[in-house]
């Protein structure tokens, strides 16, 4: 019998960007499980539970514990009209997305047909972690163009939203494991029903919150510009490309997703085989939570992580989370940017500021808004 030999392994970052020897190391233990064809790392590469963050991986088995539990997970883009964008006027008026919407919510006007797998649980709200929804201003426009055909335009607002199918996927994820732990799939097809019912609920999970907020702050849901998941897996030429942290490359527009403290970009992407198609997601971690944790309280206030560096506000509740997902906690989104370009993957189409960004609801702080204005 014929010894399995490793799948390839190509890192799209250059040699000065910030790739953990953790994450390479599970790019090359992904690259050894039978069926491997290929390891693709993105320039926001880091280490994940078990697989690497940042990687598009081909193989003719279908592996779950490759998408992970957070299959559906993505960001989308909605315009969004507003006559003021006041930050702190604003950060006020959102509502609370750890909570699901009232029964009577207009927002729910988005949700047209059945629910994806019925799972109403969790609907609608954000969930913790490297999720998020913020308002934000189109910043630079690179490609004037490419950006009209979207309908954006410098100074225009928009709603980005990154989340995912909640407890869905992870309902998904844990009763494959429990059998099968990290190996493969052993129907295929059975898996792949499931998990596009949680792509699909991601995704209307995305809607749903836009629309919470658009009405929240006065204005008008909108249809998404760019919605694009990055944790899922495809049959594309006969073998299944999973993704765990990067996105769809192949002629579509993604939200590459910064800091709360830093732009986001949006690209066009052109990533060809040698990239599996794929591209970053996001800036990507260069510490781990409990390093974020650790610096950060020696360096910074609660206070100090509630305003950005670009002067936005930071709707979030939770104060080791502030820690924990703070901006110097992720590597420069300018390099990540500059190794997509370099190695031919991607154009710079726009940025976007953030204005406010929501990470978690500060329930004592509204509190105490509301006891102010008494």
């Amino acid at each position: 019998m014929s010894q399995q030999t490793s799948a390839t392994v190509a890192v799209f970052a250059s040699p000065t960007s910030w790739i953990e020897s953790d994450a390479l190391d599970q790019c090359h233990q992904v690259a050894a499980l039978d069926g491997m064809i290929h390891v693709a790392a993105m320039p926001d590469l880091h280490p994940g539970k078990g697989a690497p963050i940042g990687a598009a991986m081909t193989s003719a088995t279908l592996y779950p514990f490759l998408v992970g539990s957070d299959i559906g997970c993505g960001i989308a883009v909605f315009p969004i009209r507003l006559r003021r964008a006041d930050p702190a006027r604003l950060a006020a008026r959102f509502p609370d997305l750890d909570h699901a919407p009232d029964a009577d919510d207009p927002a729910w006007d988005v949700v047209r047909g059945d629910i994806p797998a019925g799972h109403v649980e969790g609907l609608g709200t954000v969930g913790r972690g490297n999720h998020f929804v913020e308002l934000a201003r189109v910043g630079t426009v690179v490609e004037p163009d490419h950006a009209s055909r979207l309908g954006l335009a410098a100074g225009d607002l928009v709603l980005v939203v990154h989340s995912g199918s909640r407890g869905l996927g992870e309902r998904i994820l844990r009763a494959h494991t429990e059998v099968h732990g990290a190996g493969p799939a052993p129907d295929p097809a059975a898996y792949l029903a499931m998990h596009d019912d949680a792509v699909r609920w991601g995704s209307l999970n995305r809607r749903l919150m836009a629309a919470r907020v658009a009405h929240a702050l006065g204005a008008e849901p909108a249809e998404p510009v760019v919605d694009q998941c990055h944790n899922l897996v495809e049959v594309r030429d006969g073998v299944y490309l999973h993704r765990k942290g990067a996105a769809p490359g192949d002629g579509r527009d993604v939200l590459i997703a910064g800091t709360r403290g830093t732009p986001s970009y949006l690209v066009a992407a052109h990533a060809g085989p040698d990239a599996n198609h794929s591209v970053a997601h996001g800036a990507g971690r260069k510490m781990s939570r409990a390093d974020a944790l650790r610096r950060g309280r020696a360096k910074h206030t609660v206070e100090e992580l509630r305003r950005t560096p670009v002067g936005s506000l930071v709707v979030c509740g939770d104060r080791q989370l502030l820690f924990e997902e703070a901006p110097t906690a992720y590597k420069r989104i300018e390099q990540v940017i500059a190794d997509l370009v370099e190695h031919g993957l991607a154009t710079p189409v726009a940025t976007t500021v953030p204005l406010v960004t929501y990470k978690t609801a500060d329930i004592g702080r509204d509190r105490r808004r509301k006891r102010g204005r008494s």
